[in-house]
């Protein structure tokens, strides 16, 4: 982070040489990469390509082995880091982390539990500044008028959108979205857009990891393609996003285009 030295600003993540394995099989790796502060990308590829394993090597659920040489796993130039570092880097929005919230519990708490890292908030003591924090970030999200909704009664939409609200409350300078769109339906995925540009303008970084051309806001640049838990491609999104590399990754002859800032593609 700038703190007015000339030090240069450490990336905020970067994997060299990481392979990760689960239950005896290698998901995904080796992989070598940086991601610097405040970037928007997406990582794009088929379903079962590796995309939540990474994810979740980043947010330390997984760990990374030694296949040989060394591993390099930092997060903002640390090898070692605790939860609060984790925290102020990363808010992270999963349909995991959607599914152990569908129960009988406010949006507004759904925000407030993003403090405490919990499901629910269990007789949490909140705090004024807390309860202004939800707030703000209700209002921002545009929420505020359904916040007393519960999540049981809400759509699919309403319910990321206050997930996402949970995910902000420690000002992460970056969001990580795992598949954010599955189950929306047109309206709620127009809804989702908005809500995430309005995000990424605010100056925060955006990592978006989906299947789904059109999940792709105008406002990402850099595309990484991964494939069998590999990456494939990685470099600016015009390059990559063309009906070659597009069909090679999903292993189908398609057709993109490109309208009003999205892209979409369709089988030939």
């Amino acid at each position: 982070m700038p703190d007015g030295s000339d030090q240069p600003i450490p990336p905020l993540l970067e994997f060299g040489n990481v392979s990760v394995f689960n239950g005896g099989r290698k998901v995904i790796g080796p992989l070598s990469f940086t991601i610097q502060e405040g970037e928007h990308l997406v990582i794009l590829g088929p379903n079962g390509a590796g995309k939540s394993s990474l994810i979740k090597t980043i947010t330390r659920e997984f760990y990374p082995v030694l296949e040989g040489g060394d591993v390099t796993f930092r997060v903002r130039g640390h090898d070692v880091w605790d939860v609060f570092v984790l925290r102020s880097a990363f808010g992270v929005v999963s349909n995991d982390l959607q599914q152990a919230f569908a129960r009988d519990i406010t949006g507004r708490d759904v925000v407030l539990s993003g403090f405490f890292s919990s499901v629910g908030l269990f007789n949490r003591k909140i705090s004024e500044d807390m309860g202004r924090k939800a707030d703000e970030i209700l209002t921002f999200l545009g929420i505020a008028h359904i916040s007393t909704k519960r999540m049981t009664e809400m759509s699919s939409g309403e319910a990321r959108r206050f997930l996402i609200g949970r995910a902000l409350v420690h000002d992460p300078r970056t969001l990580i979205l795992d598949e954010p769109t599955n189950s929306l339906d047109l309206h709620a995925l127009n809804a989702f857009r908005q809500t995430l540009r309005k995000i990424a303008q605010s100056g925060k970084g955006i990592i978006l990891v989906t299947h789904n051309l059109p999940d792709i806001i105008p406002e990402i640049t850099r595309v990484i393609l991964i494939k069998d838990g590999r990456f494939v491609a990685d470099g600016r999104k015009e390059d990559l996003l063309t009906d070659s590399h597009i069909g090679n990754l999903f292993d189908v002859p398609v057709r993109v285009w490109k309208a009003g800032g999205y892209y979409y593609a369709m089988e030939e």
